[in-house]
């Protein structure tokens, strides 16, 4: 069901993030994202001169690549647009993710190392829906691995959103043993 019918207005800007997960033959995980940020309208910019309308205004990407446990291996980010000649270079500043693991206190950790001017707040956000994404991607493989052991602990998704409510059905169906319900 979409959206109802709105006030009559004129859209002036676009954002677009697309996330994708692949399995590498390595065993190893790629998650990649990309942010595209675009006006309905032409304005100046320091370093870029005039950016027309529909030109990018932000064209960024980021891979993590990460094991079955969410750790991060290897970061690679690129700027190709930013508003100012300036933007990419604090692409290589992503480095520092390594060896993180994505997971409780991500996002924040995230924005100690990279916030503020030690980074990009369009690439630091853009690294939210790719952790989501590496949960989406890796989730079957994980759950196929965890159905098998007898000592599995509690699925992490449980209890994070109305859907996965611990005492509700979905629970009590794929997990009985973690079933709170009556």
């Amino acid at each position: 069901m979409p959206l109802s019918t709105p006030a009559p207005r004129e859209m002036r800007h676009r954002r677009t993030i697309q996330c994708s997960g692949y399995r590498r033959a390595d065993g190893m995980w790629d998650i990649e994202g990309y942010l595209l940020d675009v006006k309905t309208y032409d304005f100046p910019s320091h370093g870029r001169g005039e950016i027309k309308a529909g030109e990018p205004f932000h064209e960024m990407w980021i891979r993590l690549t990460v094991d079955e446990e969410f750790l991060i291996h290897d970061v690679e980010a690129v700027t190709d647009n930013g508003p100012t000649s300036l933007c990419g270079a604090v692409a290589s500043d992503f480095n520092v993710l390594k060896g993180l693991h994505i997971g409780k206190g991500f996002n924040r950790r995230v924005k100690e190392l990279l916030g503020g001017v030690h980074g990009c707040v369009h690439l630091v956000d853009l690294l939210g829906p790719i952790a989501t994404a590496a949960f989406q991607t890796l989730y079957s493989t994980r759950e196929a691995k965890a159905a098998t052991d007898p000592n599995r602990s509690r699925p992490p998704i449980i209890d994070q959103c109305h859907a996965l409510a611990s005492d509700g059905e979905l629970v009590k169906l794929y997990w009985p043993q973690f079933y709170t319900g009556p």
